[in-house]
């Protein structure tokens, strides 16, 4: 009868996060990595392991209980933190804590999805253009979560995420900061927009696009580096080179390799501030043109030529970028103008080795994250040995099998570049934050010294037959080439 109230659907609580969702019968939680199993909360994702047996780029090889031929490969199975669970509510041992013999010596790997509130990405871009001013907010869907850092040679740096972005404004700005830094980690491209500056798609060993533009290639140089590099392949082809730089503009005449080659002064005159002899700096505002500047016509950064200095109507000008992307041949006229003309069949090579030296334009992803204290419970009763024991190199960590760049100074702060990581290695919860797989790797003897959780350890073997708290399913991915 429609006035008959309607039965109530089971549920059960999940504490594998601080949001603690309440779960009915084959339902998944709010992060989509636990759900209801038969009126048990399970990881959904099957464990991880690298198989450095399989033949680079293999497809994933399920190892369950049922069909498993018993085989462990030779010792090269490797367990990450990948689907193993997290330690959360903290007083508990990892997940998994693994026995395996490395080498004839007993080493335990400790593993576990980590829950990252203070976590992030640094992002390093390969290309010339200007992106934005340094410390410009980098946007997501509208919202900030990061900004432009330092330029690096050749590169344009972003720092997105962090604990002020994921928990510290609004929640639309954690939302967008969390799922950005998800994509972003999981190698999706994601398109982000600086303000003042451009829109540019980001994804880990992929080219970046920048305003709709597929960037090639990245820079083999500052203009002083191009001019000290190639110098000697210009010498009798030409009088003079500029190579058009927004950061070191080089000139071939002034600058030292010209002298030490025998250069004979052309009377050229620079706009922009010079620096030491062939180096200029701010011949133009930053920009999307000529060896990252604003300027489309490179003449633009020249003054009137010199007589007294060596001008001389005939005089032969090449310019060029720091990509060779474009380059242009002038000659002086009768007033000391910079005419163009043809680029000579001799110049073209000199061109084309800088291009052919400029490596191609990648974007690099790097997670950089703090494992805090109550992750550092999962491993060891004694949380700070653990902290001691990674800083002097004794336990190694790794992020997803991929090895991580520990920080110096206090605390467990880590950074691992995403591109070899199996797929989908991050996670998220929706306080927000990053669900990262962490693997420390030490020996059985340092493991016991540390305090670890030494009753939870377990062998492969073990590991491969009967799973885990979360789930029977494991699988074997082979490493990234």
């Amino acid at each position: 009868m429609s006035g008959e109230p309607r039965p109530r659907e089971e549920k059960i609580r999940c504490d594998a996060c601080p949001v603690m969702c309440y779960i009915a019968e084959g339902k998944v939680g709010a992060c989509d990595r636990y759900g209801n199993v038969g009126g048990r909360i399970l990881r959904c994702d099957p464990l991880t392991m690298l198989d450095r047996t399989l033949e680079a780029g293999g497809e994933l090889r399920p190892f369950l209980a049922a069909d498993w031929d018993g085989r462990i490969g030779g010792g090269e199975v490797f367990v990450t933190g990948i689907g193993s669970g997290t330690t959360y509510p903290d007083y508990k041992p990892a997940p998994f804590i693994v026995s395996r013999a490395v080498e004839g010596a007993d080493f335990v790997t400790v593993v576990t999805e980590a829950i990252f509130s203070y976590c992030g990405a640094k992002v390093k871009i390969d290309t010339d253009r200007h992106l934005g001013t340094e410390r410009a907010p980098v946007r997501y869907e509208g919202e900030a979560i990061g900004h432009m850092m330092t330029a690096e040679y050749g590169s344009q740096m972003m720092s997105l995420g962090g604990v002020e972005h994921l928990t510290g404004g609004s929640k639309p700005e954690g939302r967008a900061t969390c799922e950005a830094l998800m994509r972003l980690l999981n190698r999706e491209a994601v398109e982000l927009t600086v303000d003042g500056g451009v829109a540019v798609t980001v994804q880990s060993g992929a080219a970046p696009v920048v305003d709709g533009r597929r960037e090639e290639r990245m820079r083999v140089g500052c203009g002083s580096a191009t001019i000290g590099m190639f110098a000697s392949q210009w010498r009798g082809l030409v009088d003079e080179v500029v190579v058009v730089d927004d950061h070191i503009t080089g000139v071939v005449s002034e600058h030292q390799a010209g002298k030490v080659l025998g250069w004979e002064d052309t009377g050229i005159r620079i706009k922009g501030r010079r620096s030491t002899p062939g180096r200029y700096f701010q011949v133009a505002q930053p920009g999307r043109g000529w060896g990252g500047t604003d300027i489309s016509d490179p003449l633009t950064i020249l003054a009137p030529f010199e007589t007294r200095k060596g001008a001389r109507p005939g005089l032969r000008l090449l310019m060029v970028s720091t990509t060779g992307e474009q380059h242009g041949f002038f000659v002086l006229d009768e007033a000391l103008v910079p005419r163009p003309a043809p680029l000579p069949v001799a110049l073209q090579p000199t061109v084309d080795l800088i291009a052919e030296n400029c490596e191609p334009a990648l974007c690099t992803v790097l997670f950089m994250g703090g494992a805090g204290g109550s992750l550092r419970s999962g491993v060891t009763q004694n949380p700070v040995r653990l902290t001691r024991s990674v800083q002097a190199g004794r336990t190694r960590v790794t992020v997803g099998g991929v090895p991580a760049y520990v920080w110096p100074g206090g605390g467990i702060t880590i950074m691992a570049d995403v591109r070899d990581m199996p797929d989908n290695a991050f996670g998220y919860v929706p306080t927000p934050a990053i669900v990262a797989p962490l693997e420390f790797t030490v020996s059985r003897e340092e493991y016991r010294a540390l305090g670890g959780h030494d009753g939870a350890v377990r062998s492969v073997r073990d590991v491969l037959e009967r799973g885990g708290e979360y789930g029977a399913e494991v699988r074997a991915v082979a490493p990234k080439p």
